[in-house]
């Protein structure tokens, strides 16, 4: 931030308390959004001019002396975002491969593209993490790594689609298209505008990775594979052999706490070893923890071993103990990527105490690496060790995971009732933020514990996991496991006959259908939830969905019958929230049937019963009937819903609630100010999945181009439109 930035942020720091308002209040009257004023106040965007007029006289204060202070902020400008750094930490022990690293790097500038391959164990990802780390200034927007999980054991590779939706989501955009080439284009696109490094590690082949690689631009791709992707054009590879004899004794003297030692001893063991950091390291560590023995003990023993893997790995499992050896067994056989050490712990059936002096001890061996405090992966060779050794000694592995994806379970239902949510009137007390991270965390855990239970049989777990996810899910407008989990537990609850639980997971499966842009599939899973036969209650809420499709196909007439369907159900079943969404809902349909008069009867009815966000959709449904005859009440009412879209942090109402203050501005005369409306809609959806709003928002958006006599706009957003069609659709429009 620049001084000059600082002095201004001071000042408006001074403003607010003056004002003596909280940050919603002095937002609401200096007609600002309470979301830009915190950015202000922090110093993540300098505020135009106009907000800080609007800013002081919300405390009497004459603005002109601040004006220089903001002119010179606002001429250096706004502190960039924080650098974005996916990549796992690098090894303080790195040794060697300075002519490997030089090649890479000069690959890098000229093609922007490098493979790295080599045999397990080599250390493809070390040198491509080292790489990163050392070229990050190169890259200002950052350093994103993607597992790929070629050559993991228990895990299927990574799908390309989900390999992308993953790379997308790290660059902040959520609105993915359906098909893989739609979302590789738009990954082109989106690396094309910045300049970030991105590491794919551990590919299959050359198939494997190619719908992953960015096009022109100045943001580059480190690749590694077990294989040589020769048939990658314009992505030259780099051939890894193990370490020549004396970078080999110098990782391996560093490993064990020595002096570079060149006698005949060292160079047995990195014979034994074969060159290969991983093993390197795993011996002089085994060395490191016996000080009674020599170089020459320890060679001896290597040799003893049938292979060099089974050599170190076998090694280092000698300094452990029995309930040591035992964890590490397990270890090969728990689901998922990293995990910490409250899982270990589960898994082992232990105190978690215990498990921390375990894994400190198996960290020292190098059997485990330590990501971060706290967060523990395995390399695929000792993990595929680890499972091995389990499938042969631990008759109770498939125990230990149920007993683990059981632990996720709870852990996810937890954190999930922390949450705010509409189906969930008063959540637990928590820290929704603190939740949020942990299913950003344990995400591809979850996913594998999902599956993980599939396998055993753990109906349960299955049927339960989804449901626990939803409000995340919907935080973050889905994935691409979201279909498949709820499908999966759907039949689970089939086997488990629990018909009103099928009931729901069918339901939130046609609404992640529908938010994904698909309603015919909406619609079938509708229409199989209603086939089991659900309670009122669940019958309340699957009419309101399945009135959102029809309104969203366009189907005014099918849309109120379900909401009124959905209005009697509520209110048969006392539930006066869910009456007042079907009542406002109603109204909106109602509204764009041309039925004005009755809209506005309804809306009031639904604003009158509704408490909260609840009264949103009654407040616009008003507000926009309200636009041609009562200009003063329309505004009123579109601007509260604002008010409680921002109360509530809920982006998607709020860009609602903006487009349709456009659509009103423009019935009474106001273009240009009903068009800065529409375009902060747009910017409030950029980073969200909301593909039918965003639909909905550059039509109307386009209208009021239309009607400012500026058609060459308002075809450009029409065409938008198109694209955006066509991510939903690939057939669209052909």
């Amino acid at each position: 931030m620049s001084s000059s930035q600082e002095r201004l942020v001071a000042q408006l720091a001074r403003i607010k308390d003056l004002s003596g308002l909280s940050l919603r209040a002095l937002a609401r009257q200096a007609e600002l959004s309470s979301s830009s004023l915190s950015r202000y106040l922090n110093g993540q965007l300098i505020p135009p001019w106009d907000a800080v007029v609007a800013l002081c006289r919300a405390v009497s204060r004459d603005p002109r002396p601040l004006r220089p202070m903001w002119a010179e902020a606002a001429k250096a400008g706004a502190a960039p975002p924080p650098r974005r750094n996916d990549l796992p930490a690098d090894l303080t022990d790195f040794t060697g491969r300075a002519a490997e690293y030089a090649q890479v790097e000069a690959l890098l500038q000229t093609a922007g593209a490098v493979a790295i391959d080599g045999m397990a164990g080599v250390g493809k990802t070390s040198l491509a993490v080292h790489v990163a780390h050392r070229l990050a200034p190169k890259y200002p927007d950052g350093g994103l790594y993607l597992d790929l999980h070629g050559f993991t054991p228990g895990q299927q590779p990574l799908e390309p689609h989900v390999a992308l939706g993953r790379l997308l989501d790290a660059l902040s955009v959520t609105q993915l298209p359906v098909s893989a080439d739609e979302r590789a284009a738009l990954l082109r696109s989106e690396l094309s505008r910045r300049r970030a490094l991105v590491v794919l590690d551990n590919a299959v082949d050359a198939e494997h990775v190619r719908p992953l690689l960015p096009g022109a631009g100045k943001s580059a791709v480190l690749i590694t594979s077990r294989s040589r992707l020769v048939s990658l054009d314009g992505v030259p590879p780099v051939s890894l052999a193990p370490l020549g004899d004396g970078d080999a004794a110098h990782l391996f003297a560093k490993a064990a706490g020595l002096a570079v030692d060149e006698d005949e001893a060292v160079g047995q063991v990195v014979s034994q070893c074969g060159g290969l950091p991983l093993a390197l390291r795993m011996a002089g560590a085994r060395l490191r923890h016996r000080p009674g023995w020599t170089v020459a003990v320890l060679a001896e023993r290597l040799r003893d071993n049938t292979s060099r893997f089974d050599a170190a790995f076998g090694m280092s499992l000698q300094q452990l103990d029995g309930d040591q050896r035992r964890i590490f067994r397990l270890l090969g056989v728990l689901p998922g990527a990293d995990f910490d050490a409250s899982a270990a712990a589960v898994l082992a059936d232990t105190r978690p105490g215990k498990v921390d002096a375990v894994l400190e001890e198996l960290v020292d061996a190098h059997l485990v690496q330590e990501l971060t405090p706290g967060r523990y992966r395995m390399h695929d060779l000792i993990r595929r060790y680890a499972a091995d050794l389990a499938a042969d000694e631990e008759p109770a592995a498939d125990a230990a995971v149920r007993r683990v994806v059981t632990h996720y379970l709870a852990r996810a239902v937890a954190h999930d009732r922390t949450l705010p949510s509409p189906h969930r009137p008063a959540p637990d007390p928590g820290d929704p933020a603190k939740a949020l991270a942990w299913f950003d965390l344990e995400y591809v855990n979850l996913v594998a514990c999902f599956d993980a239970a599939v396998r055993l049989g753990a109906d349960e777990v299955v049927a339960e996991l989804p449901q626990a996810m939803r409000v995340w899910f919907f935080r973050r407008r889905g994935t691409d496991d979201q279909a498949r989990m709820l499908e999966t537990a759907a039949d689970a609850a089939t086997r488990l006959d629990r018909r009103q639980e099928r009931a729901s997971l069918l339901s939130d499966l046609g609404f992640a259908h529908a938010t994904a842009g698909r309603p015919a599939d909406a619609l079938a899973a509708y229409e199989r939830a209603e086939q089991c036969g659900p309670d009122d209650n669940l019958a309340a809420g699957l009419a309101l969905r399945i009135g959102f499709v029809h309104r969203d196909l366009g189907e005014s007439d099918a849309a109120r019958t379900h909401f009124r369907q959905a209005r009697d159900l509520f209110e048969k079943v006392g539930h006066p929230g869910g009456q007042a969404q079907a009542l406002a809902f109603d109204g909106w349909v109602t509204l764009q049937l041309g039925q004005s008069k009755e809209a506005v009867e309804l809306a009031r009815a639904s604003v009158a019963m509704a408490g909260g966000p609840a009264r949103i959709t009654g407040l616009v449904t008003l507000g926009v009937a309200l636009a041609a005859q009562d200009p003063e009440e329309s505004l009123r009412s579109l601007h509260e819903a604002l008010r409680l879209a921002e109360q509530n942090n809920l982006r998607h109402n709020q860009a609602w609630c903006h487009n349709y203050i456009g659509v009103a501005l423009r019935v009474m005369g106001d273009l240009d100010k009903a068009l800065e409306q529409h375009q902060r809609a747009i910017e409030l959806l950029e980073p969200l999945a909301e593909v039918r709003l965003e639909i909905e928002c550059l039509r109307t958006y386009a209208e009021t181009y239309r009607a400012a006599g500026r058609d060459d706009e308002a075809q450009a957003l029409l065409d938008r439109v198109v694209r955006v069609e066509t991510n939903l659709h690939p057939g669209y429009g052909r």
